[in-house]
């Protein structure tokens, strides 16, 4: 008799305190007043020490704002300055280009020296030397010094002209490239920083049923010394506590790489957490704030720049045809002879050079066969892109939507799981039901309590999502 007394005193400690929903109310009973409806004395749940319960420790570097972020972003992203690189490369191509049609400025500087000379005989050997004095020579001149400076012009160049501007929207193109990578880099921190609160939360909650799992444990126990539980009631209660364990360490491991992943988002290469502080349902906001919705997929970054290297291609085309045009070329040239001889020093020169192309083996042909496969390709690729941003941007707006519903129903399912937890725990207490029907009911719960956590955070990536889907970054 003082067992069965004790017993559900005991068990009444089985409630976790973690269950969020309250239990359904108790049906009428005896007046108030009445020995009947005096208030129960629940006792504390069992207390339990174990190592795993001890939280995740933070990481030494912990990011505190999305500005905060941003500012990594500028500073140390290695796809960002790859980026800013290929538009240096871009304007470098521009000034190579403008430079071809430039005046170009050429000194030159030769000595020659003869090793096989003989001397110069009959009237030819006579030369008229410095102040008319004749002198014979050696023929030829043993040591001739020459020097010459050259300028040269093209003045009619087609192609050369028209690659500069060519050259020019690629820059253009390169500099709509980096708004874009801004655009993609901005969405993945932000699901970086998401994922790093979400996979915190699920640590939390991984503990929390841990811990219920043990205190069930140890009244499992408690209830056996007293004679009301068997062998089975306790293996599965111990059973619950070690899938709880191994939901924590796998828990726990995703956390690690969640913070590995923002630290490599963010240029660094280590663990990085996220302050309490950050207001994770405010990312897209604060997202919102660094972007700029454009109203068309055709204004997107990536969608615009496609659309200007499809430009190029047809430029690209354009200027094959202009080698098969003829080039005219102004050139002058200033040479100084040493022995002068006969001929005054320096001369001077100046001459035009028209060059008409004629055959040069096929070369400008497979050029033209080359820019057209090259149109073409820009041509697929831009349509590409923009069938795949229409479907990014309808599916961001319908991802919003399902994820707003799926965590009102997770919402549901949830606290469903809590009252049936609760209620088979008290069920359990006073003899109804089974150890398997408690054990089920617990896992339920917690796993339910994980699903809720991981969609609730899944609403704020589909707003972000939505959000720069439809979005240049000009950070």
């Amino acid at each position: 008799m003082r067992k069965a007394a004790l017993l559900p005193v005991l068990l009444l400690a089985a409630v976790p305190a973690w269950a969020q929903t309250p239990a359904a109310p108790p049906p009428s009973g005896p007046a108030a007043g009445s020995p009947a409806s005096a208030p129960i004395s629940v006792p504390a749940p069992p207390t339990v020490d174990d190592p795993m319960l001890v939280a995740v420790p933070p990481p030494k570097r912990v990011l505190t704002s999305w500005q905060e972020a941003v500012g990594l972003l500028r500073s140390r992203s290695t796809d960002l300055r790859i980026a800013l690189d290929q538009v240096l490369q871009a304007e470098a191509a521009t000034r190579i280009a403008l430079a071809q049609y430039l005046p170009s400025i050429v000194g030159t500087g030769i000595f020659t020296h003869q090793l096989i000379t003989k001397a110069a005989t009959g009237f030819g050997s006579i030369i008229i030397g410095t102040g008319g004095v004749l002198t014979s020579a050696r023929v030829p001149t043993e040591n001739t010094t020459i020097g010459q400076i050259q300028l040269q012009q093209d003045v009619i160049n087609a192609q050369e002209f028209d690659q500069i501007s060519i050259n020019e929207l690629s820059e253009d193109a390169a500099r709509l490239s980096v708004d874009d990578e801004k655009r993609t880099l901005a969405l993945s921190v932000a699901n970086q920083i998401v994922a790093v609160v979400t996979a915190e939360r699920a640590a939390e909650i991984n503990r929390v049923g841990l811990r219920v799992a043990l205190e069930q444990a140890e009244i499992t126990l408690r209830k056996r010394a007293l004679g009301a539980a068997n062998g089975l009631d306790v293996v599965r209660a111990q059973q619950n506590a070690a899938n709880a364990r191994a939901t924590l360490v796998t828990g726990d491991e995703s956390l690690h790489e969640a913070r590995e992943a923002l630290g490599l988002a963010l240029g660094i290469a280590e663990e990085v957490g996220v302050s309490p502080a950050v207001d994770v349902g405010g990312l897209a906001k604060d997202a919102a704030g660094t972007c700029r919705v454009v109203p068309t997929v055709d204004d997107r970054a990536d969608v615009a720049a496609a659309r200007t290297q499809l430009e190029v291609a047809k430029r690209n085309l354009r200027n094959v045809w202009y080698t098969f045009i003829p080039t005219v070329t102004a050139q002058s040239t200033v040479a100084a002879v040493s022995p002068s001889g006969a001929y005054p020093n320096p001369t001077w020169n100046v001459q035009g050079v028209l060059s008409v192309p004629i055959w040069d083996g096929g070369t400008r042909y497979g050029n033209l066969r080359n820019a057209r496969a090259a149109q073409d390709i820009a041509t697929q690729q831009l349509e590409a892109l923009k069938r795949q941003a229409i479907i990014q941007v309808e599916q961001a707006q319908r991802q919003m939507l399902v994820a707003e519903q799926s965590a009102k129903v997770a919402r549901e399912q949830r606290d469903l799981a809590a009252q049936n937890d609760q209620m088979t725990q008290l069920g359990y207490m006073t003899g109804q039901g089974s150890s398997l029907e408690l054990v089920t009911a617990s896992e339920a719960h917690r796993q339910a309590e994980l699903n809720l956590a991981l969609l609730d955070f899944d609403v704020v990536k589909a707003r972000l999502l939505a959000i720069l889907a439809l979005a240049t970054c000009p950070w």
